[in-house]
């Protein structure tokens, strides 16, 4: 079901204190992300929702919030964050849906309008680089909150650290102070800084206008057991959840293809992995802020069909011989460039492949 929202009010929320810098610089990952926004949606249930007061406290929190991730209340100059202070955008609307009619019948389709909305013709460089939208719902059923950060500056793991301060700081009128000093930018620690002569962004191009279909599957915990037992192997006794949905994904996902192509396809697998957990905390936070992802691929020939406990023994196998480099390369200095040829290497454009990209 589509949820027709009537936007009530705009605000530009700004740090509570001013930024501790003028400048934040993006690494050359950074400057390559697509210019789109990172999302997520929170719905909550009836409660005492008083819209006035509702929004003010959470406009009150993200000003605190705002001043611990400065940064995200700039403004994108060429390579690097000004960090002027101009603030977060903070939207408000109406439904008059009742949020449980709208969970029961709910379209994946209709998520997107309680995300921010852009004008035809903006420039990436001119979006805010956090936008805020908090949706009421017909009868005071529920409220929904938006929040969407540029992927230019956050990844998601960046979203859900930001996010959890930011509710932290709601609900007790404080941040969580451990969370707080162990949050840092990254910068360029990991990956180096884009040459001085991107100064502005790559070409929007038609790249952002692919059309997409969104499904929603929902695995029951008894099913997921089932099919984590039936992934296991030898190499392999104790596959992760992650690890038998993308290998069930990826065989369901080839044999269509093999079914509607008139000629046999490759296929290839791209998984998406976060490198903060595997990188040592005295070189970079668990908090730390910024586009801190990789990946590694797996290929799988045209003529031959893997069985899911075959693939997952490769999956398990390519994350270990990942992490072995990870760990090579921080002894010797060279990790931030192995990652770069790494991603290079994963050559989007085959012929006849399919690209299959994952991420739990």
């Amino acid at each position: 079901m589509e949820a027709k929202l009537e936007v009530t009010g705009r605000e530009v929320i700004k740090p509570a204190s001013p930024s501790p810098r003028d400048r934040l610089q993006l690494s050359i990952l950074d400057f390559h992300c697509p210019p789109v926004y990172v999302s997520t949606v929170f719905f909550y249930k009836a409660g005492d929702y008083v819209p006035e007061t509702f929004s003010g406290k959470l406009k009150s929190s993200l000003a605190e919030t705002l001043s611990r991730f400065y940064p995200l209340a700039g403004r994108i100059e060429g390579v690097s964050i000004s960090c002027n202070d101009e603030g977060a955008v903070f939207s408000e609307a109406y439904s008059d849906l009742l949020l449980p009619h709208f969970l029961r019948n709910l379209n994946t389709d209709s998520l997107d309008g309680f995300l921010p909305k852009l004008a035809p013709g903006d420039s990436p460089g001119e979006w805010p680089l956090l936008s805020v939208k908090v949706t009421f719902f017909g009868s005071g059923s529920g409220v929904a909150v938006s929040v969407s950060v540029s992927h230019k500056i956050c990844d998601a793991t960046s979203l859900a650290i930001f996010v959890n301060d930011w509710a932290t700081t709601t609900a007790k009128g404080k941040s969580n102070d451990k969370a707080v000093n162990t949050i840092e930018f990254a910068e360029t620690t990991i990956f180096p800084p884009p040459h001085k002569m991107f100064q502005q962004f790559p070409s929007e191009g038609s790249n952002l206008d692919i059309k997409s279909i969104i499904k929603r599957f929902v695995f029951e915990p008894s099913k997921l057991a089932e099919l984590r037992h039936k992934a296991a192997s030898e190499g392999v006794p104790v596959p992760t959840r992650v690890e038998a949905i993308m290998s069930l994904l990826w065989k369901c996902a080839t044999r269509s293809s093999r079914s509607n192509s008139v000629s046999q396809r490759q296929a290839m697998m791209s998984q998406a992995m976060d490198l903060r957990p595997r990188i040592p905390s005295t070189l970079l936070s668990e908090n730390a802020i910024g586009n801190l992802q990789t990946g590694f691929g797996l290929k799988k020939d045209a003529d031959r069909e893997l069985e899911i406990p075959e693939i997952v023994a490769r999956l398990r196998k390519a994350k270990e011989g990942f992490n072995e480099m990870i760990e090579e390369n921080l002894q010797s200095n060279t990790l931030g460039q192995s990652l770069l040829s790494l991603m290079n290497e994963g050559d989007y454009n085959v012929p006849d492949t399919d690209i299959y990209i994952m991420s739990s």
